[in-house]
């Protein structure tokens, strides 16, 4: 089980090199109140002084602290093997750089964090730092800003938020160990480390507690009932230190020295738990803890890599490789995009949307429902009241007066109506229209991620789409135009399906003879000196002109005559406009898909092949744009990295875990 601390070490390594966090890896993380002696618990573990020391927030990055147990010098000597050191450092971002001098490890820390902070402020960025010794146990630890309240100097109003955020960010992590490091002259109560670790683990399955600067304590008073858990209980343990006071910082008393002091000071204070406390004890079990802990998540762990590794190699999959044969690569795009606008029009498509309708589906439902409800809820005889039948019929006849119903007020009439088919018709058009635009839309979206790659190509093809539809449009409004102007220019009065003209006047006459009862007179008719007033709705055809001093009536009622011609009209006007209509319902579907619909698919890829497909436009049209280069780039180095992870934690036989 010792190899397993190592190998997330590494593990972290190879993830640290494409600046991933994708992956949670096991490691102890540092909370507690700013000058709650963190700094002097992380120190006693290696057993050097190598961080930053001073007044207010003094650790204002994410420290990841390695520690390495490494062969004594003599031991690697002797295999003429490793830095002639007997202990040193490394820093991630100092490439190949060795620090033998852990002065020069602490002047590091602080000019590395001057570098993203300003004056007192914090920064999430992390610093990777890994120590070898052969005095250390091997550990992961990550050493975080200390919880502050009041901000100092130049740091932001909202210090307190941003160092709780940055905390709460690497214990939330669930493979995390967190140990809290609080005083023991304060009341631990008010702890804000176990505060932050019982809203991440309320449980306290992953919380240690290390009770520091237990020589401080008020005289007459001692830590033991918070050692022993009866205060607050903690399920890791909880383990008290004493850590190097001010004076010893000054007269630079060794950390061997300090360990000696601290034993010398449980024994008399603590004899019972000495056993149980100390630094020398905090280390082991931390390693402890940590390797009992990398083994539960392991398995956990290499299923998120193999996971993450198919899903990484399908998306480097998507982006494609470079482009060598430019010719090819755009020939096969422009094939597949006419292909696939032609599919979503036939309804083959592969994707199809289940949310609303698409394409071809969507043509039939303009034609059939939209187009053929909006003619069905024309009136053949909308906007023609019996006034205007009348008056076109006394137009027709000129100075005479007509013996029969003329038939230039017929065809002046049913023209009239015929001519409010045009609309809906071109309407129809406009609909079929934009429906092959959004399939231009629908395309791209569902598109492969070749064109995808290639944004002015992806530009160009719908340009190229737009036109042609652009160029068709006004052929196809055309051919439906002259539709209509096919039916008015010639009235069919011998019609198969025409009612003949004598026909309906004889059915009229018919039924005017059977409302008369035989010899009465027409129901709406009466005498002349019965005519007391004008009916409403039935005027003048114009407006009277008094030649009298007396006065005349502005209108009168409809003869009997003149309700005949009428009725006669009306059903003559009614029974054609009904076999236009089926004529026109019948005729512009097919207009527009064979001038607009069935056109554009079959030269769709001629037109897309003869605008792009030349040598010049070759190069440009095929630049890959920036964010999907980057894209690429950054997914094989993750793919990369989780293969490497994969690798190592392949290394782990099952006997390392017991």
């Amino acid at each position: 089980m010792e190899t397993l601390i190592p190998i997330i070490n590494r593990l972290q390594e190879v993830f640290l090199t494409v600046g991933a966090e994708i992956i949670q890896l096991p490691q102890i993380v540092v909370v507690g109140s700013q000058s709650s002696g963190k700094s002097s618990v992380l120190e006693s573990l290696v057993g050097r002084d190598f961080l930053p020391r001073g007044s207010g927030i003094v650790t204002r990055r994410p420290l990841v602290l390695q520690l390495v147990n490494v062969p004594p010098l003599e031991e690697r000597r002797r295999q003429d093997n490793g830095i002639k050191a007997e202990e040193w450092g490394t820093f991630l971002h100092c490439k190949n750089q060795i620090f033998t001098d852990f002065g020069e490890i602490r002047k590091e820390i602080e000019e590395e964090t001057d570098r993203s902070t300003n004056n007192k402020g914090i920064s999430s960025e992390p610093i990777y730092l890994k120590i070898y010794s052969p005095n250390v146990l091997s550990l992961t630890l990550v050493d975080l800003p200390g919880i502050t309240k009041v901000p100092v100097g130049d740091q932001p109003e909202d210090i307190e938020s941003q160092v709780q955020e940055m905390i709460l960010s690497y214990i939330s992590n669930p493979n995390s160990l967190i140990l809290c490091v609080s005083p023991a002259n304060s009341d631990l109560a008010t702890s804000d480390a176990l505060k932050l670790a019982r809203e991440v683990d309320p449980d306290g399955r992953r919380t240690l507690l290390v009770v520091s600067k237990l020589d401080l304590m008020d005289a007459g008073t001692d830590a033991l009932e918070v050692l022993l858990g009866r205060i607050i209980p903690v399920r890791l343990g909880i383990i008290g230190v004493v850590n190097r006071s001010q004076h010893d910082l000054n007269t630079q008393k060794s950390l061997s020295d300090s360990c000696k002091d601290e034993q010398v000071f449980l024994q008399r204070h603590y004899p019972s738990l000495a056993s149980r406390c100390g630094s020398r004890y905090l280390a082991r079990t931390l390693s402890r803890l940590l390797m009992h802990h990398i083994r539960d998540c392991l398995p956990e762990l290499k299923t998120r890599v193999t996971v993450l590794g198919a899903q990484y190699q399908s998306r480097l999959n998507s982006y494609g490789q470079p482009v060598e044969d430019h010719s090819a690569t755009l020939l096969q795009i422009v094939t597949k995009f006419a292909t696939d606008y032609c599919n979503t029009i036939e309804g083959t498509a592969r994707h199809i949307q289940t949310s609303e309708l698409c394409g071809g589906a969507r043509i039939c439902y303009i034609f059939h429902e939209t187009f053929g409800r909006t003619l069905q809820s024309i009136d053949p005889l909308g906007g023609l009241s019996e006034l205007d039948i009348l008056t076109a019929i006394r137009n027709a006849t000129g100075p005479r007066p007509a013996l029969f119903v003329p038939e230039v007020s017929f065809e002046l009439l049913v023209k009239k109506q015929i001519k409010r088919l045009e609309e809906p018709s071109l309407r129809c058009v406009e609909l079929v229209h934009e429906e092959l635009q959004r399939i231009i839309q629908h395309c791209s979206a569902y598109s492969t991620q070749e064109l995808l790659r290639f944004p002015k190509l992806h530009d160009s093809i719908v340009e190229v789409v737009t036109g042609l539809l652009r160029k068709r449009l006004p052929i196809t409004n055309e051919m439906v135009h002259n539709l209509v102007a096919i039916e008015l220019a010639y009235i069919n009065t011998k019609h198969p399906d025409f009612t003949d003209a004598a026909q309906v006047s004889a059915s009229v006459n018919s039924q005017q003879a059977e409302a008369g009862d035989g010899g009465k007179r027409w129901k709406n008719e009466k005498m002349p000196s019965e005519d007391k007033g004008p009916v409403p709705g039935f005027g003048s055809p114009t407006k009277a002109i008094n030649l009298l001093d007396t006065a005349v009536p502005i209108s009168r009622k409809l003869s009997t005559r003149e309700q005949r011609d009428c009725e006669v009209i009306q059903r003559l006007i009614k029974c054609y406009f009904l076999i236009v209509r089926k004529s026109i319902q019948d005729s512009v579907p097919k207009t527009v898909m064979h001038f607009l619909v069935n056109f554009v698919k079959e030269h769709l890829q001629s037109e897309l092949v003869g605008q792009l497909y030349k040598q010049p436009l070759l190069q440009e049209l095929l630049i890959e744009s920036q964010e999907t280069a980057q894209q690429r780039t950054e997914v094989a180095q993750m793919l990369e990295a989780l293969k490497k992870a994969s690798n190592i934690i392949s290394e782990i036989r099952e006997t390392h875990l017991w």
